[in-house]
């Protein structure tokens, strides 16, 4: 399958981004033909970082202002602790994460990454993997958190794809681009 004339938006801070699960995700999209738009609450450069080394600095293509949730048939979000942790507390990434949701398109998440969807209050009744230290997080916010490198979850309205942590990222970025894929073929 394919997602030639799709279009996702991953997100991020500009700061404290896990490279892997930046490059990886958009790297196996992209390779499925899509068109990934990485979007930051203000655009321009993003400080990487692998596990806690800094890495390097990438460039985002559009600011969050410039974009519509409109325009995006999916939604990936990396992780690295930091990152999550800054989108939490932007209320306009908070309400660009739920309109996915809301909206019955495809999202993907990793790592610490579950933390923005906390935020954006859309886990209640989902099953998820993440990084083991934000398990007790996932309960308290209805979600349930599974002991798998990668995990499926259809119980909502969308579809949801969740990896562990940045050891699990190739397989996470394999599972997103097919699961979105078959999802986005199906819904036309």
């Amino acid at each position: 399958m394919t997602l030639a004339d799709k279009r996702i938006a991953i997100l991020t801070a500009e700061d404290g981004v896990e490279r892997v699960e930046l490059t990886e995700p958009r790297r196996a999209l992209e390779a499925a033909e899509a068109h990934v738009v990485h979007i930051t609450p203000e655009g321009g450069k993003v400080r990487t970082f692998d596990q806690t080394d800094p890495s390097e600095e990438l460039t985002a293509d559009r600011a969050l202002a410039e974009c519509d949730p409109a325009e995006f048939d999916a939604l990936v979000l990396p992780g690295g602790y930091i990152n999550p942790d800054k989108l939490r507390r932007d209320a306009d990434a908070m309400a660009f994460t739920r309109s996915f949701f809301e909206a019955g398109k495809p999202v993907g998440v990793i790592c610490h990454g579950p933390w923005t969807l906390i935020e954006a209050d859309v886990l209640h009744g989902r099953a998820i993997t993440a990084v083991e230290s934000i398990k007790t997080d996932i309960r308290n916010a209805g979600g349930e958190w599974v002991d798998e490198d990668v995990h499926i979850d259809r119980s909502g309205e969308s579809l949801l794809v969740s990896g562990r942590n940045h050891k699990a990222v190739e397989a996470f970025a394999q599972t997103v681009a097919r699961e979105f894929a078959a999802e986005l073929a199906a819904s036309v």
